[in-house]
């Protein structure tokens, strides 16, 4: 009788706890959540954003809201390693209209001795704007729709002897993104990409349907996730799987860190990103 009545006192207790750390973790979570979302008008719902395939600005971004990142980068390929390296600048000027600049740059070294590789070079100017058209409290659903360009550079060891620029790319994308129920996030990316070369003058078209899902840690802004970063041509399909985590190590200064694993192995091999997101204080 005596352990009769103790497991059940055990069982009790432990019942108790685990509702009472649920609904903590649910407070925390709703307390977060409240302070993204109904802190000022207009509308805005927190969704997860992708790191390595990154928005042009929070999905409905408030007026004043800015942002800078730094991304570095590995990537194995079978003959030589890339590393990768941006600087990035977005602000939304007004509410839900965000403005993006960006230098990418790539550095090229063979693994073996007499193995040709790219030239080393500043990869494009890129400017880039988001609009989000629609927020639905309801749904906890957010549409966008934006547009990077990109004016590609030549080679470091070029600029003397060629012309600065080798071409553009226009690159008109739409965004979907739910959040369902407090902690679970999905987002679609999708645009083509047309490549104007101006050396033949030949523009090739490619498809890139990004899709990503991330789970939030209650009460933070942390997350672990994964991104399907998929693109296509009328002759090949590439897709890399990108596991990743967001981890905030200052009140306005995050780390994102990205594993980059090829479906199929032509011949980018694994890589890394790395990618810190520091954002000002807005009134």
């Amino acid at each position: 009788m005596k352990n009769t009545l103790f497991m059940v006192g055990l069982l009790t207790c432990f019942i108790t706890h685990s509702q009472n750390t649920e609904q903590k973790n649910n407070l925390l979570d709703s307390l977060y959540i409240h302070e993204v979302e109904e802190r000022k008008e207009p509308a805005k719902i927190l969704h997860a954003e992708p790191l390595y395939i990154d928005l042009i600005r929070d999905l409905g971004a408030r007026k004043g809201e800015k942002e800078w990142n730094l991304g570095f980068g590995i990537t194995d390929n079978k003959s030589y390693d890339i590393y990768n390296a941006l600087v990035e600048y977005e602000w939304a000027p007004i509410d839900r209209l965000g403005f993006e600049v960006e230098l990418p740059f790539s550095f090229y070294y063979p693994i073996e001795q007499n193995t040709l590789a790219p030239q080393s070079k500043l990869n494009s100017v890129k400017l880039a704007t988001q609009y989000t058209f629609l927020v639905s409290e309801k749904a906890k659903t957010s549409l966008a729709v934006g547009y990077i360009h990109e004016f590609e550079m030549n080679e470091f060891n070029n600029y003397k002897n060629s012309p600065l620029f080798t071409g553009n790319v226009y690159n008109p994308f739409f965004v979907a993104a739910k959040r369902w129920g407090q902690n679970f996030h999905t987002l679609l990316y999708t645009g083509p990409l047309f490549e104007h070369h101006f050396k033949d003058n030949t523009t090739n078209t490619l498809w890139q349907i990004n899709s990503n899902f991330h789970y939030m840690i209650d009460g933070t802004r942390n997350f672990i996730g994964i991104e399907f970063n998929k693109q296509m041509d009328q002759s090949d399909f590439d897709m890399i799987i990108r596991p990743q985590m967001r981890v905030g190590i200052a009140e306005n200064l995050l780390i994102g860190i990205v594993t980059g694993i090829p479906i199929k192995r032509e011949n980018e091999r694994f890589s890394t990103f790395l990618r810190l997101i520091y954002e000002p204080k807005h009134k």
